[in-house]
């Protein structure tokens, strides 16, 4: 089983959800640094970008999944594909709870060319809502 740390449109009650059939753990998690979140492109599809010190600690959920979930997430993340997301793995902490030396997960990052190339319509954020879900739409079409 792998942990990711989920930010946007992969959280429970959010648009690519139905892709997204690991485990929840209780709570809300934050990361451990801070990164620019971002919405970007016609899509207004969430983009994290690994910049660490830059940004906000952003805040989503935590997920253990299974190997053929995660290669789902990938495929939706098109991560063999140039300009777009990238698997890291960062720390993440639950929201409330004691700082301690955080739990490790997989984050998808996206490329931080697009932001010089691509409408930025927001950020950088600490937190992807429902109201922006709403304004989300698949570029897959």
């Amino acid at each position: 089983m792998h942990k990711v740390f989920v930010y946007g449109t992969l959280k429970e009650g959010f648009a690519n959800f139905g892709i997204n059939a690991g485990r929840r753990l209780p709570g809300e998690f934050r990361t451990a640094e801070r990164y620019p979140l971002y919405i970007v492109t016609e899509f207004h599809i969430p983009w994290l970008v690994n910049q660490p010190g830059a940004g906000e600690q952003v805040v989503g959920q935590l997920f253990e999944v299974d190997e053929p979930t995660l290669r789902e997430m990938d495929r939706l993340e098109q991560i063999d594909e140039d300009g777009w997301y990238t698997r890291e793995e960062i720390r993440v902490h639950r929201v409330g709870a004691p700082l301690d030396a955080g739990v490790p997960a997989f984050v998808y990052f996206g490329s931080s060319a697009r932001l010089a190339s691509d409408v930025v319509h927001a950020g950088p954020l600490a937190e992807f809502t429902p109201q922006q879900n709403l304004r989300y739409r698949n570029n897959a079409g």
